[in-house]
């Protein structure tokens, strides 16, 4: 396991690490969860992310329990905050929710602080400046050790880093973008300013595009599949070209460069991301054993990723451009 360093700090993080999005509390429960945490431990992951958002704070508190058996000091603990609950001032990122949600997430998770404290979404409802000084405040107050954001544009980013400097706040030090094969522009064209200016770090997610990089949807929908389950997700995908027969196409073409290098599609995607250096870790989840040590095995892939395994595909990525 390779640990980079987040961003321009000193904090050093496992490249893959492990997230309880969907999975804790709605897949697996607290013996299961503990156990593939525990996995993930001793295999070099270091880094775990969760959320207040995640199946109503249930994820955040059966990751709790869990870290009592770990030594804090030895993990990287995140959370984010921005969907807390159904009242007026339970959404967003005002100072009463940043606080006071930062707040409920150190109770559930049974910690004195995050390491790394997320808003969720923008929140154009709430002046940017009083978010910048709310989780200035946070971080300052030893509830958090660094703060970031998730999903924002590099036009509020720069805002931000801009308004930092006016206010005397401690700036953000890294995103949480959705970034892989097939979700790809706001990383690498739109943030690239943000790269080279403020050397931000990242902590990327959704790495298989929802099941659609791990190839299982090839040739048809299975009727046990996650989208199968959800036609709202199926929805969008449909319309955002995600299950176009042109994406599909390109996965299986992908699939033969994942197999000639004794891969899966998964660790040919996870592996590829890895490849980026701006990419300071790759969020992954499981919900097996089985699970996790595929996502792992991205990790003996990646190295099989030379500039030609890296330029075909490219080629293949991109062949409707040409």
């Amino acid at each position: 396991m390779q640990y980079n360093r987040l961003g321009k700090t000193g904090l050093k993080i496992s490249e893959i690490s492990f997230g309880s999005w969907i999975t804790f509390g709605k897949q697996t429960d607290l013996v299961s969860a503990g156990k593939l945490m525990r996995s993930a431990y001793d295999r070099g992951i270091n880094f775990f992310d969760n959320a207040e958002a995640y199946a109503r704070g249930l994820s955040e508190l059966i990751m709790g329990e869990i870290l009592r058996n770990f030594r804090r000091e030895d993990l990287v603990i995140s959370t984010k905050i921005f969907w807390g609950g159904e009242g007026p001032n339970q959404t967003g990122l005002s100072r009463k929710h940043l606080l006071e949600g930062a707040k409920n997430s150190l109770r559930r998770l049974q910690l004195d602080y995050v390491d790394l404290l997320f808003c969720h979404r923008p929140d154009p409802e709430t002046p940017l400046e009083e978010t910048i000084l709310a989780m200035d405040a946070l971080v300052r107050g030893g509830e958090a050790l660094y703060w970031g954001t998730s999903e924002w544009s590099a036009q509020a980013l720069e805002k931000t880093f801009q308004l930092c400097r006016e206010l005397n706040a401690i700036p953000p030090s890294m995103e949480q973008p959705q970034y892989n094969m097939l979700v790809r522009n706001r990383f690498e064209e739109e943030y690239k300013p943000l790269f080279e200016q403020y050397h931000l770090g990242t902590t990327t997610w959704s790495p298989l595009a929802s099941g659609i990089l791990t190839g299982k949807y090839n040739n048809g929908i299975p009727e046990e599949s996650r989208l199968a389950q959800n036609p709202a997700l199926r929805q969008n995908m449909e319309e955002t070209g995600l299950l176009s027969d042109e994406t599909l196409e390109k996965v299986r073409l992908l699939t033969e460069i994942a197999a000639d290098l004794g891969g899966s599609m998964a660790q040919l995607a996870i592996a590829w991301i890895l490849k980026n250096p701006h990419v300071s870790s790759v969020i992954t989840g499981a919900t097996s054993e089985e699970q996790l040590t595929e996502n792992l095995g991205a990790l003996d892939i990646k190295e099989k990723l030379d500039d030609s395994v890296l330029q075909a595909i490219e080629a293949i990525l991109t062949r409707e451009e040409k």
